[in-house]
């Protein structure tokens, strides 16, 4: 009997951690997405996977799994991220000379529709952001505002905003972000943005030296993208938006209000560290699906 599915799906995740450098978000996706995978093969397949069983998969059995988790309501984009997980698994068993089979690499993923993105109004995201420092403890006011400024005001991803150290504070005119992929990328940071940001930085309830993250929780732990999900969900039923108040929907929001303004597309692609332009096209679209709503509202031949 060979290695177990289950040793070499731990080798596969300590390979993508640490000579992939995968962030820790995409290692664990992946494990999940495996986990369900050989969970499934063993109950499709009637026996305990090991090498042996793996160099005799079928394209129909790795078939049968994503038809299982469609049944399940799995999305597309789920799919494709599955089947990214299955492939990238029998990639490093290849390479390691472990097993050769090329069944995951026959099968066709879905397309997934790509949804454009749902920012808030100009005036509903300067709501949000004034309302943020609303807070009974001074410091985590502070925290709040200086956090939706940098997501709004700059176009940080929140994992960005939450990467940042005491040490890069002062900020100055421009920050250098390493983004998605350890991209990087220059950001410019408006004057509101870095006064907020040296306000908090000033009023920190707890000790820390320049490695130390910026953001803190309540605790003074590392803030965490799960908190931050929590102040917007806060935040959205204080003010009564809707669902699509998140962090990233301000993000959305920065780049949104740019094109209006008249900023161009390849500008902002560069601002939001996107590897394509035509991830950045959908908010032109997002602008165009507005404008054809208000003109069929407010024009005599619209209605």
């Amino acid at each position: 009997m060979g290695q177990s599915a289950q040793t070499l799906k731990r080798a596969w995740l300590d390979a993508l951690r640490d000579q992939r450098r995968a962030s820790a978000h995409t290692v664990r996706a992946y494990g999940d997405d495996l986990d369900r995978f050989l969970a499934f093969l063993e109950t499709h397949l009637g026996q305990v996977l090991d090498t042996r069983a793996l160099k005799q998969l079928r394209a129909a059995d790795i078939r049968a799994f994503i038809t299982h988790r469609r049944n399940q309501g799995l999305s597309a984009r789920g799919v494709q991220r599955a089947l990214s997980a299955i492939r990238g698994f029998f990639r490093y068993l290849t390479r390691e000379g472990i097993v050769d089979n090329a069944a995951a690499f026959t099968l066709k993923a879905p397309r997934a529709s790509r949804s454009l993105p749902r920012p808030l109004s100009e005036a509903d995201a300067r709501r949000t952001i004034a309302e943020a420092a609303k807070n009974d403890v001074q410091w985590l006011g502070l925290r709040d505002t200086a956090l939706l400024l940098l997501l709004y005001g700059a176009g940080l991803r929140i994992s960005e905003a939450l990467s940042l150290k005491r040490g890069d504070v002062p900020l100055g005119p421009a920050l250098t972000i390493l983004g998605k992929g350890k991209k990087q990328r220059i950001v410019p940071i408006l004057a509101p943005v870095r006064e907020a940001i040296g306000r908090y930085a000033e009023a920190i309830a707890f000790s820390g030296g320049p490695d130390a993250p910026l953001f803190l929780s309540r605790r003074g732990r590392p803030m965490s993208a799960r908190e931050a999900q929590a102040l917007m969900q806060n935040l959205r039923g204080r003010l009564g938006l809707s669902e699509r108040a998140t962090p990233h929907a301000l993000r959305h929001s920065f780049a949104t209000h740019l094109l209006a303004g008249g900023g161009d597309l390849r500008s902002v692609q560069e601002l939001l560290g996107h590897a394509s332009l035509s991830t950045t096209q959908a908010y032109t679209a997002l602008d165009t699906a507005k404008l054809i709503e208000v003109y069929a509202k407010a024009h005599p031949r619209g209605r």
